[in-house]
């Protein structure tokens, strides 16, 4: 369980450890958002955005949920709680 418990915590500072990908999650933090007004926010490419979305939804990161044509993507606090709990055992606290 610790292995598995550590992998997930590997793959959510791998995700945080790019900028753009900051960026996104601190976007997030406002509330859900469709890609178009997630991109519109930064000078990146839909493509771009998409990409960086992809791995912050396989860390996870964030969720995402169809409506009609649309994506739209939310910040799923937990993981964030769960690489917050991993640094505080670190410090013996």
């Amino acid at each position: 369980m610790t292995y598995l418990y550590t992998m997930t915590v590997a793959r959510i500072f791998e995700a945080l450890g790019e900028p753009s990908r900051r960026q996104i999650v601190a976007f997030l933090a406002a509330g859900e958002s469709p890609v178009a007004d997630i991109a519109s926010q930064f000078n990146a490419s839909g493509p771009a955005v998409s990409q960086h979305l992809k791995v912050l939804r396989e860390a996870g990161l964030v969720s995402v949920r169809k409506e009609g044509r649309r994506r739209i993507y939310a910040l799923r606090p937990a993981a964030l709680v769960e690489a917050a709990s991993w640094l505080v055992g670190m410090t013996g606290g």
